[in-house]
């Protein structure tokens, strides 16, 4: 396997502040610790300045992630004495679900502290926003004056010196996995997590996880084994892929499935890869199906509690910043920061970097600017900036180089680009060059290698997907009433598209794409009074390579050989586990989860042993 340095990429990344937030997020101020004796008094005195309130029950609305929030709150003379959010939306795991997440949380807070003016929740800041705005509302209806009321900060459970046989570096399904197995192996374990809420890129995705011959596969009659997957992973390696690291995951999937499914995930049903391709083994969680997203938290919220349940303590708005080293090498802790600055040292036996990747780093990413322009379209959080893979590398850590990762081209104003959708599909020089009725990552594969930083799917009204038929309405969508002209609009050269779509109709006449070979049933000609032209823009979420793991999820140095102490799983650490493209959903959470067991199990023995040793 290739592997090159990612010394100065790496370097340049350390200038990014490591105060996270998610896709819906801006950075926010991390929770200030203030006395609860200074805090009651500045509640007193504003309660008195904002000169009571007028008692009853009133209702406030404002805008969440997805829809309205409305909330009731309930006033007597001279206070706040109760606060519900009765309706809303948003997302499951981050804007509600937990004790930390904004709905349940923030309305606590808010009563305590008889104001409206409590810290937002790091990577939910738009629900946060939602719920403060509306109760502010209800403030006024009351008489009150919202701007007189004090600050409010809920103290973190952090301290300048921590210590726990294993610390995990990142909440996300990874990190989750690897505290459960940690602490079940009798391990006492801390998280640091960088957001204020668990669930990393796991909980904004479609909540979909990879497994071969399952119950569920059965109740729908698909025949499927270890062997089947592996076989179809395999054919995507490009001499990238770890055949002993896939082998394990194929093997275990199954037990890996019915693992999360005995920690309270739901598994709703399977459904295929690609509509082309059998045996389906993609299982969707509760609500989930489709080209969907913000359905993970069906397996975050779950691993999150019983997380809580064994006592694992989850330290949130706190980042790794170093590992800690003894005098021979190995890990035993971690030097972290909190959003507001302070210093934490968490000593430890053992450490799982589970931080996730880097799509959200310029700097990282910039080696795909040739197609990938700034990957501003990118559903991962905005911490996801390669920390874990700085960390490791300045103890040694062999880090690999990947040209892949998890590319879409996709219409971010109709969606045409995801969901199977068979027509003509060009690159920014008006070329086309793949067949377009692949599964989506092939797609954008072929894109990635023309270096082309858009696509456009080329239409007329004669094509029968009504997503396509609803983007043909959007003003945003660029038509002509010839193609040459809409070569013009594009900025191409009109004798490449002209050439491109007269090809395109002959091969659809005659019945047989002899360029790339789409069934002749999705071969329909581009043929019209008017011709359009959707933007399919790139985006991408997972990162491919890495750290480089072994079976045991430790992380190896230059020469292949483990560091003592140190392990990792998930986005992190995905070398090995992918080849340029992505091969189907569901891979990357289930090998996260199944790595994330394997890291903590091997952390804590590691850990309980050495304590024994003592």
């Amino acid at each position: 396997m290739k592997r090159r340095s990612l010394a100065l990429v790496l370097a340049a990344a350390l200038v990014i502040s490591l105060a996270g937030c998610s896709q819906e997020t801006e950075a926010t101020e991390g929770t200030a610790a203030g006395t609860q004796a200074e805090q009651t008094e500045a509640t007193q005195e504003a309660t008195e300045a904002a000169g009571g309130y007028t008692a009853g029950t009133y209702t406030g609305t404002a805008t969440g992630m997805n829809g309205e929030v409305t909330v009731e709150v309930v006033f007597d003379d001279t206070s706040i004495t109760a606060i519900t959010v009765t309706n809303q939306s948003e997302t499951y795991g981050i804007g509600q679900g937990l004790d930390t997440t904004p709905v349940e949380a923030l309305p606590e807070q808010m009563l305590a502290g008889q104001t409206v003016n409590v810290d937002s929740i790091t990577g939910a800041t738009i629900t946060s926003a939602a719920i403060k705005a509306a109760v502010t509302d209800c403030v006024e209806q009351a008489g009150g004056d919202a701007s007189a009321m004090p600050e409010y900060h809920v103290e973190a459970n952090v301290e300048e010196n921590m210590e726990a046989d294993v610390i995990v570096v990142g909440a996300g399904a990874a990190g989750l996995s690897a505290a459960i197995t940690a602490a079940e192996g009798g391990a006492n374990v801390i998280v640091i997590e960088k957001q204020g809420v668990t669930g990393g890129s796991t909980a904004r995705s479609g909540g979909k996880i990879l497994a071969a011959g399952t119950e569920w596969q059965e109740k729908q009659d698909q025949e499927d084994n270890a062997d089947l997957m592996y076989e179809y992973l395999m054919s995507f390696s490009n001499g990238l892929i770890d055949e002993d690291l896939l082998r394990m995951f194929c093997d275990d999937s199954a037990e890996n499935l019915t693992w999360l499914e005995n920690l309270g995930v739901q598994v709703q049903d399977v459904e295929p890869i690609h509509s082309s391709l059998t045996p389906w083994r993609v299982h969707n969680t509760m609500g989930g199906g489709g080209q969907t997203s913000g359905h993970g938290g069906q397996i975050t919220v779950p691993l999150t509690k019983t997380a809580q349940e064994l006592g694992v303590n989850i330290v949130y708005n706190t980042s790794g910043t170093e590992l800690i080293t003894d005098e021979n090498g190995a890990v035993t802790g971690v030097v972290a920061e909190t959003a507001d600055g302070k210093t934490v040292n968490l000593q430890g036996k053992a450490v799982v970097l589970a931080t996730g990747g880097y799509a959200s780093s310029p700097e990282m990413m910039a080696r795909y600017s040739a197609f990938l322009p700034d990957n501003s379209y990118t559903s991962v959080p905005k911490g996801n900036v390669g920390d874990g893979l700085t960390m490791a590398e300045a103890v040694g850590a062999q880090v690999f180089d990947s040209e892949g990762l998890q590319l879409v081209y996709v219409s971010y104003t109709c969606g045409v680009g995801i969901n199977e959708e068979s027509g003509l599909i060009v690159s920014a020089a008006g070329e086309r060059v793949v067949n377009e009725w692949s599964y989506q990552s092939h797609v954008a594969e072929a894109l990635r290698l023309a270096e082309s930083p858009v696509a456009y799917y080329i239409a007329t009204s004669n094509d029968p997907n009504p997503t396509v038929q609803y983007g043909l309405t959007l003003d945003s969508t660029v038509q002509a009433s010839s193609v040459e002209e809409l070569a013009g609009l594009l900025n191409m050269d009109p004798e490449v598209l002209t050439a491109t779509v007269d090809r395109y109709n002959e091969l659809c006449e005659s019945g047989v794409d002899e360029d790339f070979g789409k069934p002749a049933e999705y071969m329909v000609p581009v043929e019209g009074d008017t011709y359009y032209a959707i933007a399919m823009n790139p985006g991408s979420s997972a990162t491919f390579g890495g750290l480089c793991i072994n079976e045991n999820s430790q992380v190896l140095d230059t020469e292949d050989q483990p560091i003592a102490g140190l392990y990792a799983a998930g986005e992190v650490a995905f070398t090995g586990l992918f080849g340029t493209e992505y091969p189907c959903c569901g891979m990357a959470i289930g090998s996260a989860v199944y790595f994330g067991r394997i890291a903590g199990t091997n952390a804590a023995a590691l850990a309980v042993g050495a304590a024994d040793a003592e």
